[in-house]
């Protein structure tokens, strides 16, 4: 039987290619809506993160989402990003 190829994909903060799973896709509409996948179903153009506060910081620091998903991301979109990492790692935890 053949083994199963896992998708890899790189975040965009740390620049380390993990399998897809690992990471958090952060996605704009195309309607320009951007907003974190947690199914990583969403149509729009997606980005992925690894779930940590480092990477977003990196990311947004380098303004790397921002060139992935080739719109200018406001303030207030890294907290709701930041808030819902934060809220994910607890949850796991």
């Amino acid at each position: 039987m053949q083994q199963r190829k896992i998708p890899l994909r790189r975040c965009t903060g740390c620049n380390e290619q993990k399998p897809k799973k690992e990471l958090v896709r952060v996605v704009r509409s195309p309607q320009g809506e951007i907003a974190l996948d947690r199914v990583g179903k969403m149509p729009g153009r997606g980005a992925y993160l690894c779930p940590s506060a480092q990477c977003l910081a990196k990311a947004r620091k380098a303004k790397r989402l921002e060139r992935a998903l080739e719109a200018q991301i406001p303030p207030e979109v890294y907290e709701r990003i930041e808030q819902e990492i934060e809220g994910a790692q607890s949850g796991n935890e």
